[in-house]
């Protein structure tokens, strides 16, 4: 006997038979209280309002089951709407969600209006014409789910829920690839083998590969010859059976079923990855690992940090102890984390070591916060650690540095003793103290006369300046660098400050290709700029900013030793077409200068403002990572200080409006400065291009055009591109460059959302503070 709840689900099927088609005409309308939705023929599905947390949102469910089950969301990204909001098919054929005061959204629309819309027994919503012609389609814009008779082709992409009940974008996509792959990823990470998991396909395949599910259950990868290149089910015989592939906010990409004739819920039928529930990489969010606990996933912080949020795991892991601003290492330990593994983000590598001179190394030094150790070579890492997850297979140890206690003498001695132990205590520290003076002073001497005796021999053998391995930068005199660069004969730039010459240094093993800046002789303004770029790159080191090898100061000279940067700027990348990078390359690009900015903001012992950020000043070594240079305006800040009053400095383009306003400037102007540069990396072209159309000639104001009208897609020139991710680095780009300061992100936020780990709030007119006053 068939259950009395599945009656209404015949009751409707029989009804909308009749109709051929239910075919919804202009004018009509949904309230999220009455009349909420439309359905499909049968009832099986149906689009209008469901209930999400306070709110409403509009999507497609399976309305003919006792549960709702969500499969499409509508402007996902969007808050609910309250109860008394309107969705209109109006008049002229636009599909819009209506709040109590007028205000529209668009949810779904063609150039001439559409004549109709049908909820379509398949679970696609479609727009029809007056020739009964489909001219758009939610199985075009997928989100989380993929029904049978959908097709998944390349370039297209399901993004992941936050959560069963919270449908907006989470944290894992599943992503049909050009080379026919079907890959998963984490949002926000490039779709390289280092972040993808679970990969479905066949090597050698062309762009033609489309995923396909079948009303039946049988799930496959089919290429344009009609060949099935990947079989992951063979489909099911029961009948009265509903199928849906889903990626799940977990990052595992599930097939279910539904058995019509049942109560029960839905079974799954088939999951990748099926080997490891922690092969989704950032479940625990940064700080934090993953834990697989009987097919279940755990999440452990790394130690000494606690949860952001414990309801919320993916929310990540926060130290609940203060770092010591102190570079002791006696207050600090290495505790380390074995057979876990971690992206490897690092800055500085050690290779042939023990684990214990590993933990050392990143005791001594300031940057470092962890190490990565496995067969005897070290990484140094800066927080925070991501995608962790233990992997028993793995030898990879993590070594965290923390906060440790020392005790007292009082802790261990009786009070009898304690005076004649500290009598006893400064004759041995003072003892000690003197000998091992002399002991320095003995090894220093030495040091000192083989350095000179060693140095004198290989210039005499080589004929040439030798170039160390220091940490510190070396000192040439005016003759050494005019004899390596000979005579200042090959010019690689030439910029505000000075000129750049190739050279060739002797590092003790054979010649180093160098980019020697020779500043012009202004002598009062050089004089500063000179001291200022010591200070600052001099005492850096970061893998996005260039390395600082060499200064000379003799006399009225003032030259720059630095790496030499094989690719040139990012300049001569960005704005040359036949030079020109893929997207995924291109927001690398992106993130890496932003982490150079943010050590420079926050990871430096004094806080600096570079002040002139832009592409010229971007260089790009031979594996085309960007590297920050042209420390010549930068601006030190104090630790007690915030802003800071000085001369308008920077280039016209990037230059933030507080300059122009002679207000105090804090680190929000290299926020705008890499905000402009964000849209010219996303575009491919300059901020200003009067040789474009009026309308694109000023590209901040361009760019906000296209994103309040919905055609971000004319910023790429219509190049494949994540359509998400694109929307995402615009957003981005929008509020770095407000005109209001405080309304800017800081550099670790603007990371945060490059990376995909944080919400986008739509951002205002880029000027819309300024109209305000």
């Amino acid at each position: 006997m068939m259950p009395i709840l599945f009656f209404p689900f015949l009751l409707l099927s029989a009804i909308f038979a009749q109709q051929g088609q239910s075919l919804v005409k202009p004018g009509s309308f949904l309230t999220p209280t009455t009349n909420s939705s439309w359905p499909s023929p049968s009832g099986l599905y149906a689009f209008g309002f469901y209930k999400q947390g306070n709110g409403y949102a509009v999507g497609i469910f399976l309305a003919g089951l006792p549960q709702k089950t969500v499969v499409w969301t509508a402007d996902r990204d969007k808050p609910p709407v309250p109860a008394d909001s309107k969705l209109n098919f109006t008049t002229d054929g636009r599909l819009v969600l209506q709040s109590a005061q007028g205000a529209e959204t668009g949810l779904a629309s063609f150039p001439e209006g559409a004549s109709s819309v049908s909820m379509l027994d398949t679970g696609n919503f479609v727009l029809l014409n007056s020739a009964n012609q489909t001219v758009w389609q939610s199985f075009g814009f997928p989100t989380d789910t993929f029904l049978p008779t959908q097709n998944l082709s390349h370039g297209q992409a399901l993004y992941s829920s936050i959560s069963e009940t919270n449908k907006s974008t989470g944290i894992f996509l599943v992503l049909m690839q050009e080379d026919g792959w079907l890959a998963m990823y984490p949002v926000g990470t490039p779709y390289t083998l280092d972040y993808g998991y679970g990969g479905l396909g066949i090597s050698g395949q062309k762009n033609d590969v489309v995923l396909q599910l079948e009303a039946d259950g049988h799930l496959y990868l089919i290429n344009g010859a009609g060949t099935i290149i990947v079989n992951m089910t063979d489909g099911y015989l029961a009948k009265d059976v509903v199928y849906r592939l889903t990626i799940d906010p977990d990052g595992i990409l599930r097939l279910y079923s539904h058995d019509m004739n049942q109560n029960g819920d839905w079974t799954i039928k088939w999951f990748n990855p099926n080997n490891d529930v922690c092969m989704p990489k950032g479940l625990c969010g940064i700080n934090g690992y993953c834990v697989a606990i009987d097919l279940q996933v755990g999440c452990n912080c790394l130690p000494q940090f606690e949860f952001v949020n414990k309801e919320e795991k993916s929310s990540g892991c926060q130290r609940n102890f203060t770092i010591a601003e102190s570079c002791k290492s006696d207050i600090h330990a290495m505790e380390p984390v074995p057979n876990t593994v971690w992206e490897n983000n690092n800055y500085s590598i050690i290779i042939s070591t023990t684990q214990d001179n590993c933990g050392e190394a990143c005791l001594q030094d300031c940057n470092c916060e962890a190490a990565l150790f496995k067969d005897g070579v070290c990484t140094k890492q800066r927080l925070p650690l991501r995608f962790g997850r233990r992997v028993h297979t793995d030898s990879t140890v993590a070594l965290i540095k923390v906060g440790k206690s020392t005790p007292t003498i009082d802790g261990y001695l009786p009070k009898e003793s304690k005076k004649e132990h500290y009598r006893l205590d400064i004759l041995i520290v003072g003892v000690s103290l003197l000998a091992f003076a002399l002991v320095v002073l003995a090894i220093s001497g030495i040091a000192v006369y083989r350095i000179r005796v060693w140095s004198y021999k290989v210039i005499s053998n080589h004929g040439n300046t030798v170039l160390g391995e220091d940490v510190a930068p070396k000192s040439f005199t005016y003759a050494q660098l005019e004899k390596v660069t000979g005579g200042f004969k090959e010019e690689l730039g030439r910029g505000a400050f000075g000129t750049v010459y190739k050279g060739a240094i002797w590092n003790g093993v054979g010649q180093r290709i160098v980019a020697v800046k020779r500043l012009d002789k202004l002598l009062a303004e050089r004089e500063r700029e000179f001291q200022t770029e010591m200070k600052v790159i001099g005492r850096t080191h970061h893998k996005n900013l260039v390395r600082l090898l060499g200064y000379c100061h003799d006399g009225p000279n003032r030259l720059l030793v630095y790496e030499y940067m094989s690719n040139g700027s990012l300049a001569d990348v960005l704005f040359t077409p036949q030079k020109q990078l893929s997207w995924n390359e291109r927001m690398e690009i992106a993130r890496k200068i932003a982490k150079g900015i943010l050590y420079l903001h926050e990871e430096c012992e004094s806080q600096i403002i570079h002040c002139d950020v832009k592409p010229q000043n971007i260089l790009m070594d031979a594996h085309r990572c960007p590297k920050i240079s042209d420390f010549g305006l930068a601006k030190l800040l104090k630790a007690d200080q915030t802003k800071t009053f000085t001369d308008i400095r920077g280039t016209k383009g990037y230059v933030a409006p507080e300059w122009h306003r002679k207000l105090p400037v804090t680190v929000k102007v290299d926020v705008y400065s890499f905000g402009i540069v964000l849209l010219e990396i996303i575009c491919c072209r300059k901020s200003v291009d009067h040789d474009r159309p009026e309308e694109e000639a000023i590209l901040e104001e361009w760019v906000y055009q296209c994103f309040e009208s919905g055609e971000l897609g004319k910023l790429v020139n219509n190049e494949e591109v994540d359509k998400k991710q694109l929307e995402r680095m615009a957003k981005v780009g929008l509020w770095c460059i407000l005109d209001e300061p405080s309304l800017r992100p800081s550099m670790k936020k603007v990371l945060l959302m490059l990376e995909g780990t944080v919400d986008i709030p739509t951002p205002p007119s880029p000027t819309s503070f300024l109209s305000a006053i």
